[in-house]
């Protein structure tokens, strides 16, 4: 499979998504290899990666929404 973007533009889309440098050098090696399968895995795994903390931000901004409202109710 040919990539149309650069591999230098490809490098920095990995990094933008929060990809470490060694899943960077992993996708690399894929797709060099034309390993589409795996290059589709690693990024769904980063993809569940991105998720989950999300999950996990998005809990902490509700119990400071939480708080808020508490002390809210409280000052009446």
């Amino acid at each position: 499979m040919q990539i149309y973007i650069s591999e230098e533009d490809l490098i920095q889309n990995l990094k933008d998504a929060g990809c470490n440098n060694d899943t960077i050098s992993k996708f690399i090696g894929f797709s060099k290899s034309e390993k589409t399968k795996d290059e589709l895995n690693l990024l769904l795994k980063q993809r569940k990666k991105l998720l989950d903390n999300l999950h996990r931000i998005e809990k902490s901004i509700n119990c400071l929404d939480y708080l808020v409202y508490q002390i809210n109710q409280r000052r009446g």
